[in-house]
């Protein structure tokens, strides 16, 4: 197990080729909140030829609809949403939006991961079933666009210690692959 890194978001290009496929993270700082609903709207107004309601560029998106918060919460639970739901847009996200990271849960597709190592991007796993504990991390959840979404419009979250691991690095190593390679390799079961 490879030592906890502490980043901070948004960051740069130099912190994403940092990052390697396996690598604990905690993030600080402010992440966006956008799920399958917000990259349907952004990927058709970008298709119409219209502004983005909101700059996105060198953000990490965390794909989330977070359930109502309770009194003195930021969030209610707020676990990751599988990522593969988000795979017919994001190669747009990466390459003409210019994002640096997402944080999700579960494989991508290999016109992600393409769209990955060409543009520079990281795709991080949070631990899915544990959406109240993630949601500690969240100390502010700001709407910046599409209200009429509901959990699923896009936000702004201001994190502290913000729980992942990185799954695709932005040269395409991929941990899922690695972590069956060496089960595989020792006979054991995943």
């Amino acid at each position: 197990m490879s030592e906890v890194k502490r980043i901070t978001a948004p960051f740069d290009k130099e912190v994403v080729k940092s990052l390697k496929a396996g690598d604990n993270v905690l993030i600080s700082g402010t992440i966006i909140a956008a799920r399958d609903a917000a990259h349907k709207a952004l990927t058709e107004a970008l298709a119409r030829g219209e502004k983005l309601p909101v700059e996105l560029k060198g953000e990490t998106i965390y794909y989330v609809g977070p359930t109502p918060a309770k009194p003195n919460q930021a969030i209610g639970a707020a676990g990751p949403t599988t990522s593969g739901r988000m795979d017919k847009y994001t190669p747009t996200m990466i390459n003409e939006v210019g994002i640096n990271g997402m944080i999700g849960k579960g494989y991508r597709n290999d016109a992600v991961v393409e769209a990955m190592k060409k543009s520079c991007c990281v795709y991080m796993v949070a631990i899915g079933g544990i959406g109240a504990v993630i949601s500690q991390s969240i100390k502010k959840y700001e709407v910046l666009a599409y209200p009429e979404l509901g959990p699923e419009a896009v936000a702004r979250l201001t994190v502290e210690d913000f729980p992942a691991i990185v799954a695709i690095d932005c040269e395409g190593n991929n941990f899922y692959e690695v972590l069956l390679f060496a089960r595989a390799e020792q006979n054991q079961p995943f």
